[in-house]
């Protein structure tokens, strides 16, 4: 099958979940809506748990790539790490199954797939992916972390990495925090810089 087939499908699942509970969400709908026969959508997904780890797997993947775009930006670390927490925020407010995968609070509207790996017998490498494991919202924040450090150390350079690692998980837990509890005026931004001067001041 087609890649733009499988997003075709994962777009409706997607927009179907927005509608209603997952557990009145049917395969039926969601093929007709993707202008596929059912028969596809199982081939594809193999189950409805298949769709909804693959929808879950491709969601993270989603806020993952923000991330590094947002660690793209030009400027200081700060402004980098600034911009990735604003990005987290802003992914979790917009989007329920990110504010999900980075808070672990699924709701019952939600699907909530086990996050080990399943038994997978697809020959879809793409549900194969999915049918392993899933991220927790401590393996985001440590993802992140990584990523983080990567993109603000650069190609072959290899400093002391510790604080900065330290300064990135910050910035990824405050971003969190504020998904939890929303800030007032100056939002994430002036608390992520704030915090970051503070630190890197001690």
């Amino acid at each position: 099958m087609m890649p733009a087939a499988r997003e075709s499908l994962l777009d409706a699942a997607f927009a179907a979940l927005t509608r209603r509970p997952w557990a009145a969400v049917r395969m039926v709908d969601v093929a007709a809506a993707a202008g596929v026969s059912r028969q596809t959508l199982y081939n594809e997904f193999g189950s409805k748990e298949g769709l909804a780890r693959a929808l879950v797997r491709r969601e993270a993947d989603g806020y993952l790539a923000g991330v590094e775009r947002a660690l793209a930006v030009h400027g200081d670390a700060r402004e980098r790490l600034t911009a990735a927490a604003e990005w987290t925020a802003s992914a979790a407010r917009g989007n329920v199954l990110v504010r999900a995968i980075l808070t672990g609070c699924w709701s019952e509207r939600l699907p909530s797939p086990t996050l080990s790996a399943v038994p997978s017998s697809s020959s879809v490498p793409a549900q194969r992916r999915a049918d392993g494991p899933l991220p927790s919202p401590g393996d985001v924040v440590a993802t992140v972390r990584d990523r983080a450090v990567a993109a603000l150390t650069g190609p072959g350079t290899t400093p002391d990495t510790t604080d900065l690692a330290r300064s990135c998980e910050l910035a990824v837990r405050l971003a969190l925090s504020c998904v939890a509890a929303p800030p007032g005026e100056g939002g994430v931004a002036d608390l992520v810089r704030g915090a970051l001067h503070r630190q890197s001041a001690d």
